[in-house]
C-alpha cells in the first residue's frame, strides 16, 4: 500500500509523548510499519520543509535533530505537472490552501494510495474527492 502523510500525521511522531497529541500512536504504527517495508509513503516536495517549520517553532531545541532523523527515513517524492495542476484545481474548488491540497493530488496521481490526515477540516471539505482518511479512523490492518 502507498500512502501519502501530510504534516498533521507526521508531525505526531515527534510530539509522542504530548499528552495534547491525538492518535500519535496510530501514527507511530504507520512509522512502524514503513520501518518494516509494509507500506510505501509518497511525498510532495513541500513535506520537509512544512515539517521542519513545525518542529523550529514549536520544538527548536531538537528540530534539528528531528529532521535529520525524518531525512533518514525511506520516502519518495512526487512532483510532476498534473500533481501541481490538480492540487491547484482542489484549492480553488475547495478553497483551501494549496499545501494541503498538494498532499492529496500526490494520493489522487498515484494508483492505490491514499492521504492520510489528522486534519480535520480539510478532511471534511476534501472527503467527497476521495483517496483520504482521517488518521484516527484509518485501518492500518489495511496496510499489511
Amino acid at each position: 500500500m502507498i500512502l501519502v502523510l501530510d504534516a498533521s500525521v507526521v508531525i505526531k511522531w515527534f510530539f509522542r509523548d504530548d499528552p495534547d497529541e491525538q492518535h500519535a500512536q496510530r501514527a507511530l504504527q504507520i512509522l512502524h510499519l514503513m520501518g518494516m517495508g509494509a507500506i510505501r509513503i509518497l511525498q510532495p516536495p513541500h513535506f520537509m520543509a512544512e515539517v521542519s517549520a513545525v518542529l523550529a517553532r514549536e520544538k527548536s531545541e531538537r528540530a534539528r535533530a528531528d529532521i535529520a532523523d525524518l531525512r533518514n527515513l525511506e520516502w519518495q517524492v512526487a512532483e510532476s505537472f498534473e500533481v501541481y495542476a490538480e492540487a491547484i484545481s482542489m484549492a480553488v474548488r475547495l478553497e483551501h490552501h494549496l499545501f494541503d491540497t498538494l498532499y492529496h493530488a500526490v494520493a489522487l496521481n498515484e494508483p492505490d494510495a491514499m492521504l492520510i490526515t489528522a486534519d480535520v477540516r480539510y478532511y471534511n471539505k476534501a472527503k467527497g474527492i476521495g483517496r483520504i482518511a482521517l488518521l484516527e479512523n484509518f485501518l492500518l490492518d489495511n496496510a499489511h
